[in-house]
């Protein structure tokens, strides 16, 4: 599976990693599955709701926040296909929470944000065991008309 996606939508997302610093920043990746690739057309920025002092190493999206998610996806014609968020000055691989949180098939970004600036985003997903994440291949730089499919 790859996960594809404009520079325009990877820069938003690092937009938002950065303006969550020195908390982690999260949202949702809406798109559309063609084949063995995941379309990003959209991101959904939302709070990070957890409790003051744990928001520095740690996310969370409210199910109002999926439901959010779920309802502005439908009215796009599209899916709720995973969930990026950011890792203050962390590498971009999954942590042990991250992985008990997460869930297969959803494709996670990971962007590490250090001393307040994005610097580099990985993919991945959740094993069907949810024994561990592997890796996923992100395509980015791809004209968004690429991306959606409209010329």
């Amino acid at each position: 599976m790859s996960l594809i996606l404009s520079k325009q939508l990877m820069a938003q997302i690092f937009a938002h990693g950065e303006q969550a610093y020195p908390d982690e920043g999260a949202g949702l990746l809406l798109g559309q599955v063609r084949g063995d690739e995941k379309h990003i057309q959209q991101i959904l920025p939302l709070a990070n709701t957890r409790e003051d002092g744990a928001r520095h190493n740690r996310f969370l999206l409210s199910p109002q926040d999926y439901l959010l998610g779920e309802q502005t996806a439908a009215s796009l014609g599209l899916d709720v296909l995973g969930v990026f968020h950011s890792h203050p000055d962390h590498p971009n691989r999954p942590s042990e929470y991250d992985r008990e949180w997460a869930m297969p098939w959803f494709s996670y970004i990971i962007t590490s944000v250090y001393n307040g600036k994005a610097a580099e985003s990985r993919s991945w997903l959740l094993a069907e065991d949810r024994s561990a994440f592997e890796a996923e291949t992100l395509v980015v730089d791809v004209p968004i008309s690429a991306v959606s499919g409209r010329k």
